[in-house]
């Protein structure tokens, strides 16, 4: 994913205090507060709004804040998910938690740690990433914490738990009120029937995504007011049918994403005299029955994907007025509560939310009109709720509904602006303002997938979403940072986006990311760095990552980070900051790190395709600064390249771009082009060349221009069968620039040199290879004839030849000049061999050498005065005006000889002034 210029600040509030240490200076005047002097109940306030751990060092300030800091009130919810909570730091806490009443945590260590806390009086157990808890880590937990109220575990499936520990928790917790457990393989009947026994009280039971649950030991549950079955398989229907509308106190009964048909549904409906609202979403065995519209629900709520879900969620209120999406807003707002009825609703946002997630993750097919209808919407409505793991849920789903490939960052465009038009942008912003860091991070993640669309890009950087992403960036919460280093790499993709992420710090912080989080943290890591890398494409911004120390941090992953997502946006990243050669100096600072250039080499061997590119374009913009081309050669590059060029006939036109980009760069040195063809180069270069990219064309014919001007190289790509690769590409390649140096470098090959240094053999063996070379040679030479002729005018020429108006040469110069060429930078060597060329005896010769002159030193040009300068030294103008006179040169020849002349004469006008 390509997504995928930070203005330097001073610093502000820094205060000498010698300078007022004889002067007694007021707050107002010296801008000191001492904090010390706060009123107690601000402190603690302030307490409040930090998480468990920086609680804990921030009372360890002061004697009066170690006090303050331990006030019972801190310490009665604690959130241990976005840490690590382990036996240490449990017991480190147990002193402060003697009246905690709620707890969250995440995964099995987590889990194993919370009897060390010592809360007795814990009420409340909320846990996710539980697939590794076993029975025996749940069964100590509720043995410890008799007084349990509410325990939920999930969404994601509790692999490793039975209905032993549900015994247990039924044996242990009478006072048990609600219990939602996620992913149960098997719940027996008589682990159901122990709650029943054991925990009077229980009113809200969720047994979700299991894989069987004993219907008919439900049915003995009679306390029960609100069940959910959603997702769990091998229900039997008519069972449930049978017994559950017999359940006294049955308010609210969650089926949704089940195989329910419409015989259960119209008897649960009809037969209950307790139940208000069945929930029956993704039901498509219900969905798919033409019968289900004529159901009679008897005044009670159906919500199902078919409904209208707002409206009937408005009929539950006797007030008119709670109408349409507004109707969970207005609820909250209500003034009036009516208890039954606010359970109901409460009940009922935690199973949209929950119901909603999980359809969001599978992505059923068909359901494109009920997101854009009523999904995002209802999801929308959800992240307001009061409830923090509903607005979490929320969040999520709003991040995941919208993707449709995650591998290739694509999203839903429409479901995407849906969230935009409902006013989703603000409200997710919100979300990431909160000092919960659980919210931080889910709605952090919701904007960087929602970002993926450039138009809600647009909006999330107008409502000053820029700036809360930067500032998340620099939490000390992991999974904060990931989300946030998330949306600033979606948003960086954005040219737009560029200055202000790096404005609102945003590149510091991101390159503060990857020390913080060097290890243990691949994506925080790649985030980070695919952010850094779109950053660094722009040239202002670029500077900014390398004065930040982006260099070395990137440095640093591409050596010792193992995780393949990680190695290649670093090596994105590094490629991006070498592209500036010409602008600044990133490119040398790059290849100047200690080890960049080895670990850049070594990633050419990855396994990886992707990190396998990315490194051989870092290389190629790397190659272009001439110590850092042959200190890539001296690391390896040479024989890496031609290994990685050997090995990519199959790859995707990226590589291959890169492989061949990267030896073109490398052979620009006369040792390094000979040491390419005698790794084996020129092979996989001719194939390469055969390639149906175009930009493949490029760097091969480039390459191969490269190495035939030495005479060794240029036999072997006449051995290898490079000639008809290259007569190809000469006259069928979409690329001109391709045509273009496919003709030089079989100009090379046909200039005589070859002929002087081919080694002598016997006398059939010269005769075969004089016959082989002068068919290879008469091949070329008319493949190049005609490609000089694609740019010749006959009027255009004629009109020239007869006249030296400068406009008549300018025309020509015009049709004939190819935009790219201009940004080629030749040696004098090379430059030297075009003068030569102009004297061979080949006409067409003559006539490629002054085209090729022509394109070099057309003013304008990137190296055009370089070009200029060099043919001067070489004493090119005599040679110029020979064949620009010479009788028997073709008028291309004499024409394009000319318009160099012009040139020459241009550059020494404006040397002065350079």
């Amino acid at each position: 994913m390509s997504r995928r210029v930070r203005r330097k600040w001073a610093k502000k509030g820094k205060l000498s205090y010698s300078e007022i240490e004889d002067e007694d200076l007021g707050p107002e005047r010296t801008g000191f507060v001492d904090w010390t002097s706060l009123p107690d109940d601000t402190v603690i306030q302030l307490f409040s709004c930090l998480n468990y751990r920086d609680r804990a060092s921030l009372s360890s300030t002061c004697r009066t804040w170690r006090v303050l800091g331990s006030s019972q009130c801190l310490w009665s919810s604690l959130d241990f998910r976005a840490h690590k909570f382990d036996t240490a730091m449990a017991s480190s806490l147990a002193s402060r938690c003697v009246n905690l009443q709620k707890l969250r945590f995440r995964g099995a260590e987590s889990a194993d740690s919370i009897i060390h806390v010592q809360a007795k009086n814990l009420r409340e157990i909320s846990g996710d990433y539980c697939r590794k808890i076993t029975d025996a880590t749940l069964s100590v937990i509720v043995a410890r914490h008799e007084n349990l109220e509410s325990l939920q575990l999930g969404p994601d499936f509790c692999e490793r738990i039975t209905s032993d520990a549900i015994k247990a928790i039924a044996v242990c917790c009478a006072k048990l009120k609600k219990l939602r457990l996620s992913g149960i393989r098997d719940v027996h009947a008589d682990a159901i029937n122990a709650l029943a026994k054991h925990c009077p009280n229980l009113v809200d039971i969720g047994f979700l995504d299991c894989l069987n649950v004993d219907e008919a030991a439900l049915g003995n549950i009679i306390s029960v007011r609100f069940l959910s079955v959603a997702g769990t398989s091998n229900m039997k229907w008519g069972v449930v049918s049978n017994l559950w509308h017999k359940l006294p106190k049955l308010i609210g009964l969650d089926v949704s994403r089940t195989d329910i048909g419409p015989p259960a549904v119209s008897r649960l409906l009809s037969s209950s005299q307790s139940l208000k609202v069945l929930c029956a979403l993704n039901c498509p065995v219900l969905e798919e029955d033409t019968s289900v519209c004529t159901i009679k629900t008897k005044g009670k709520l159906l919500l199902a994907l078919f409904s209208d879900i707002f409206r009937g969620l408005s009929s539950l209120f006797a007030e008119t007025t709670k109408k349409g999406r507004n109707v969970f807003l207005e609820w909250r707002c209500s003034k009036n509560k009516d208890k039954n009825l606010n359970e109901i609703m409460t009940w009922l946002e935690w199973i949209l939310s929950h119901t909603l997630l999980r359809i969001a993750e599978s992505n059923p097919q068909g359901l494109d009109e009920f997101w854009l209808k009523q999904g995002a919407s209802l999801l929308l409505s959800l992240m307001q709720s009061s409830q923090e793991d509903v607005q979490e849920r929320a969040a999520t789903g709003l991040a995941t509904f919208v993707v449709i490939d995650d591998e290739n960052a694509s999203i839903d465009c429409g479901r995407a602006e849906a969230v935009m038009r409902d006013g989703g942008i603000r409200l997710l912003l919100n979300l990431a303002k909160s000092w919960r860091e659980g919210l931080q991070s889910e709605a952090a993640k919701a904007i960087a997938n929602l970002s993926v669309n450039a138009n809600v890009a647009k909006a999330v950087a107008e409502e000053g979403g820029i700036n809360i992403l930067a500032g998340l960036a620099r939490s000390m919460n992991r999974l904060v940072a990931e989300e946030a280093a998330g949306g600033l790499w979606n948003l960086s993709v954005g040219e737009e986006h560029k200055a202000a992420i790096a404005e609102a710090g945003g590149v510091k912080a991101l390159v503060d990311l990857i020390f913080k989080w060097s290890s243990g943290g691949d994506g925080v890591l790649e985030r980070a760095a695919g952010a850094l890398a779109n950053l660094a494409a722009d040239d202002k911004c670029s500077m900014e990552v390398a004065i930040a120390g982006g260099v070395h941090a990137l440095v640093m992953l591409a050596r010792n980070c193992k995780f393949e997502g990680v190695q290649e946006q670093a090596a994105r990243a590094l490629a991006n900051l070498a592209a500036h050669g010409d602008s600044n100096s990133n490119n040398a600072a790059v290849g100047q790190e200690a080890g960049a250039l080895e670990a850049l080499v070594q990633l050419t061997r990855s396994p990886h395709e992707g990190v396998r590119q990315e490194a051989a374009g870092a290389l190629w913009n790397l190659s272009f600064d001439d110590r850092n081309r042959e200190a890539i050669a001296a690391a390896g590059g040479v024989e890496a390249l031609v290994t990685l060029a050997q090995s990519c006939s199959n790859a995707s036109p990226g590589l291959q771009e890169r492989a061949a980009g990267a030896l073109w760069g490398l052979s620009v040195s006369e040792a390094n082009s000979v040491a390419i063809g005698r790794e084996g180069g020129v092979a996989p270069l001719i194939a390469l060349a055969r390639s149906d990219a175009e930009d493949v064309h490029e760097t091969a014919a480039g390459a191969l221009w490269n190495l035939a001007f030495n005479h060794s190289n240029a036999l072997r790509i006449v051995e290898e069968g490079g000639v008809p690769a290259l007569v190809h590409l000469c006259s069928s390649s979409v690329s001109k620039m391709a045509r273009f140096m496919a003709a030089l470098a079989l100009a090379y090959m046909f200039d005589g040199r070859v002929d002087e240094f081919a080694p002598m053999g016997t006398s059939s063996e010269s005769t075969s290879k004089s016959v082989s070379l002068d068919g290879a040679r008469r091949m070329a030479l008319k493949h190049i004839e005609a490609f000089i002729l694609t740019f010749s005018d006959p009027q255009a020429f004629a009109a020239a030849a007869a006249s030296s108006a400068p406009a008549a040469l300018a025309q020509v110069t015009e049709r004939a000049r190819i935009q790219e060429a201009g940004h080629l930078r030749c040696s004098g060597a090379e430059i030297g061999r075009f003068v030569s060329m102009l004297r061979n005896s080949s006409s067409i010769l003559k006539a490629c050498a002054a085209f090729a002159l022509l394109q070099f030193t057309i003013p304008g040009g990137r190296h055009a005065v370089h070009h200029a300068s060099l043919m001067q030294d070489a004493g090119a103008a005599r040679v110029l005006r020979a064949a620009a006179a010479a009788a028997t040169a073709p008028i291309e020849a004499k024409i394009f000889a000319r318009i160099v002349l012009r040139n020459l004469e241009h550059h020494q006008i404006e040397a002065p002034s350079i």
